[in-house]
């Protein structure tokens, strides 16, 4: 039995502390606004200038000017803060970010990340992720185990360009989370029913 998509954000929401700040990226991290229980004193921020992101909004609160750096609508908590982008990037940059989770396509175990670009195919940017991975406390790759084509995504080193170099502390895929030790990944959890042989890696990149 594999992890779903909101089974992986639960097991992100249970590293998460009550007060902190939480920064998340596009795609499948932002499931974790929709799972944090109402009574979790975490503070969303978005780097397009919201600091109380909460989950989706229903058909009678949503707003057209409300949306997350996604381009997504998003509803807010009571106290929410609104700000310009530079002050935004003031506080990823000053290090006011505990937790950072981002998608990725590759990470390795140097804690390297690529998530940005596919060489060859077409690039939309880099958005906030550069200054995320450098300014934010914990960063957390929430991703798919494998690639389409049937690829890892954990790899001794990245082949992709890197978005940070040694910034990654936890990964999370469907079958387990893992931590980056410079030599190798240490299985921290795997999902119930999966074993060491389903994550298809080399011994020598397991601890």
């Amino acid at each position: 039995m594999v992890w779903t998509k909101e089974q992986m954000a639960d097991e992100i929401v249970g590293m998460l502390t009550d007060g902190c700040s939480l920064n998340l990226g596009i795609g499948m991290p932002t499931l974790i606004a929709e799972r944090l229980p109402a009574e979790r004193q975490v503070f969303i921020h978005s780097e397009n200038g919201v600091l109380g992101v909460e989950g989706r909004p229903t058909r009678e609160t949503i707003s057209p000017t409300l949306i997350n750096a996604g381009k997504e609508s998003i509803s807010v908590r009571s106290g929410v803060s609104y700000f310009d982008s530079a002050t935004s990037f003031g506080i990823i940059r000053g290090g006011h970010i505990d937790f950072c989770v981002l998608g990725g396509m590759q990470v390795d175990v140097r804690g390297s990340l690529a998530n940005w670009m596919i060489p060859g195919k077409k690039v939309t940017g880099m958005g906030g992720a550069m200054d995320l991975v450098h300014g934010a406390k914990r960063v957390i790759v929430m991703l798919t185990h494998f690639a389409k084509d049937g690829s890892g995504k954990l790899m001794a080193r990245c082949t992709w360009p890197l978005t940070g170099v040694g910034v990654v502390h936890t990964v999370i895929t469907e079958l387990g989370i893992f931590s980056p030790t410079g030599t190798a990944f240490r299985v921290d959890k795997l999902a119930d029913g999966v074993s060491a042989d389903d994550l298809w890696l080399p011994a020598e990149l397991l601890c």
